[in-house]
């Protein structure tokens, strides 16, 4: 399994989630609600949809991180200079990333309690989201002072089931790479014109 050092690991997730905050905040804010929700066909979703199935992941991981934090805080993990991820966690990471020229290397149908249902009120669905990749940046540099092997978090699609939480953060932020590429596309298609660059999402390139 992949073995990173532990800053090294948070430095490299938070420079991607502020990639993607900064799409969020100087590029998304910016276009009409009428592109943001324009769907390619009936059955695909649009930006909108995209956005608010991160927030309903958001919604439960981002608490469940935190407590995991607090928890480790009151336990005194203090934090390991290597992060080793597990087997699973790193598979649900490999399963959601996707390749570099932004292909899927397989397809998934979404849980329903994360389907996103609504299409309306894009800037309400774009601020909720800006709120969360802000919470998550803050929640990775408090993850600095303890230890990422040993705090865990359930998972949403099974409770009794638990990854350390560094790999959480790896899944979790795959995860969202995976459909900001995903909301990109929809969008170009719409022939709304962004610029904001997404760093490639490769957490394997720093493991040791």
């Amino acid at each position: 399994m992949p073995v990173y050092l532990s800053n090294t690991l948070i430095d490299e997730l938070q420079e991607q989630t502020e990639s993607i905050l900064n799409k969020a905040i100087s590029e998304w804010q910016m276009i009409k609600h009428s592109q943001f929700a324009l769907k390619e066909s009936p059955e695909k979703w649009s930006a909108t949809q995209c956005l608010e199935h991160l927030n309903s992941y958001g919604r439960y991981y981002l608490p469940v991180m935190e407590k995991a934090i607090q928890e480790a805080r009151k336990k005194n993990w203090k934090p390991a200079v290597h992060f080793k991820s597990g087997w699973l966690g790193n598979y649900f990471t490999q399963l959601m990333t996707p390749k570099e020229d932004g292909s899927l290397s397989k397809k998934m149908s979404s849980p329903k309690d994360h389907y996103p249902v609504s299409n309306f009120n894009s800037p309400q669905v774009i601020a909720v989201f800006i709120e969360q990749q802000e919470k998550l940046l803050q929640l990775l540099e408090e993850a600095r002072n303890i230890d990422l092997n040993k705090a865990s978090c359930p998972i949403s699609i099974a409770k009794f089931i638990k990854l350390k939480l560094g790999d959480t953060f790896l899944f979790f932020i795959a995860h969202q790479y995976r459909h900001v590429l995903q909301a990109e596309r929809v969008l170009q298609a719409a022939g709304v014109e962004t610029k904001a660059e997404v760093l490639y999402f490769n957490p394997g390139r720093i493991a040791s």
